[in-house]
Formats: structure tokens, C-alpha cells, sequence
């Protein structure tokens, strides 16, 4: 019965490894998802950015509003082929920086180079 019993949980150990990747440590699986993320080109939910990628994004949007200035980020980040939710972040630091001003407010904010 115990030899019985031992095999079960063997078992059952070895299937719930296999579920989840063959890696049996958490922090393999952990040090394995970044690399997956850059790979496939999407992050893990609340991985950040990298400063390089950031600073390549923000450079981006301020091409595309001092080339089309007046256009909401509706209209931009269709333009750059990201989301909104991907450009708010550098929006805010070209704001901090004066690098770009507002008009509107919400849905309706218009940007132009500053």
C-alpha cells in the first residue's frame, strides 16, 4: 500500500513538471520570460520597458507629432501602429520635458511640437 501510494505521488509530481515547462524552479521559469518577451516582442504583464526601448518610443512620437501636429493619439498611435496605452508614457515625458504642448482635454487632446 505505501509503495502503491509513493508511486501515485511520483506520478502526479512529474505530470504537474511537465504541465509547466519541464523547469522544476520558479525562478528558472522567471529568468526564462523576459528573454521570452523580447523574442516574441510583447512583455509579460507588468514587466517594464527597457530605458533603451522607452527612449526609441519617445523619439518616435515626437517625429510623428512634429510631422502631423494637431492629430489626437487616437490618430498617432494609429500612424506609429501601437496603442494608446504604449504611448501615454512618453506623451507624459515629452509633456514634462515642454518638448510637445496640449490643447483639449481627454479624448479630444490635440498635441503640437512645443
Amino acid at each position: 500500500m505505501a509503495e502503491l501510494s509513493g508511486l501515485v505521488r511520483a506520478a502526479a509530481v512529474q505530470s504537474v513538471t511537465e504541465a509547466f515547462g519541464g523547469g522544476s524552479a520558479p525562478a528558472a521559469r522567471a529568468a526564462a520570460a523576459p528573454r521570452a518577451a523580447r523574442a516574441g516582442g510583447r512583455r509579460a504583464k507588468g514587466q517594464k520597458r527597457a530605458p533603451e526601448d522607452l527612449a526609441a518610443l519617445v523619439g518616435q512620437l515626437f517625429s510623428a507629432i512634429k510631422a502631423n501636429p494637431g492629430q489626437r493619439m487616437e490618430q498617432i498611435a494609429k500612424g506609429l501602429k501601437s496603442s494608446t496605452q504604449e504611448l501615454a508614457l512618453p506623451a507624459k515625458k515629452l509633456i514634462a520635458d515642454k518638448r510637445i504642448k496640449t490643447k483639449g482635454e481627454r479624448r479630444a487632446t490635440k498635441y503640437f511640437p512645443a
